[in-house]
């Protein structure tokens, strides 16, 4: 605990040390503050955008909003995809071909394809997020079923296990750290996604507000969001984490 809390003072140290010295840079001159912004400029966007004007908290919602639907449809959809595929191999071998292809297209290069089909709002955004996480969960879903230990498998069957109870009771537990890198990496992914897409056109958005703020030469704005984007992929990637110790301690 004590290392724990040592830790912990050693990063904040470090980060209001840094903190001072980029404002301390900013005020003389050493860093120019229209391409690095200052410390104190991004504290005041931010005080503004979410407690004066409050505008940043419906573009927080419409982000994390649909970082969140894009990441859940295509995480249920690549999980029952990739139990078909493991228990169908041959449907696995009919289909892998075209899955590739759909892979290897480049998401983001396809969304002005979703903006044409699902227009500015909340719609393209998702596809573009559900595309993203959907190849990247179904492949640590495959991998993660199939390296169940078969000697653990043989010996369950040995001792008159019913593949229903050897799946929850043996494969599922053993695959779930493999499945659970997979879906942390698809919820970035989907962020990714949902904000490239709107950088690139929309009505709402974290991203469609840091384009219109690197538009207008705006970079204390700009600093803040990416602040506030660390800080929430942080938080969602520490949320999957903590689910995860949770499944890892029932196993």
């Amino acid at each position: 605990m004590r290392i724990k809390n040592k830790s912990l003072m050693l990063h904040a140290a470090f980060v209001v040390l840094f903190t001072l010295l980029w404002e301390l840079a900013s005020h003389k001159n050493w860093l120019e503050a229209t391409f690095f912004g200052r410390p104190s400029g991004i504290a005041a966007y931010l005080w503004d955008g979410f407690f004066i004007s409050r505008k940043l908290w419906l573009e927080t919602a419409y982000t994390v909003g649909g970082t969140l639907i894009s990441f859940f449809l295509g995480a249920f959809s690549a999980l029952i995809v990739g139990l078909l595929f493991v228990i169908s191999p041959r449907i696995e071998r009919a289909v892998d071909p075209y899955l590739i292809v759909l892979n290897a297209m480049p998401r983001i290069a396809l969304a002005p394809l979703f903006l044409l089909w699902f227009g500015l709002g909340l719609s393209s955004k998702i596809a573009v997020g559900f595309s993203l996480t959907f190849f990247i969960v179904l492949s640590s879903t495959v991998v993660g079923i199939r390296s169940a230990n078969p000697d653990h498998i043989a010996l369950s069957r040995i001792l008159g296990a019913r593949p229903v109870q050897i799946f929850y009771k043996v494969t599922l537990p053993g695959a779930i750290p493999v499945i659970f890198s997979g879906l942390k990496l698809g919820l970035i992914y989907a962020m990714f996604g949902v904000i490239g897409s709107e950088i690139i056109a929309a009505e709402h958005g974290l991203g469609q507000t840091l384009s219109y703020l690197q538009a207008t030469f705006n970079m204390n704005g700009v600093m803040g969001l990416l602040l506030l984007l660390a800080c929430l992929s942080m938080l969602l990637t520490r949320t999957m984490t903590s689910l995860e110790q949770t499944l890892l301690r029932w196993q």
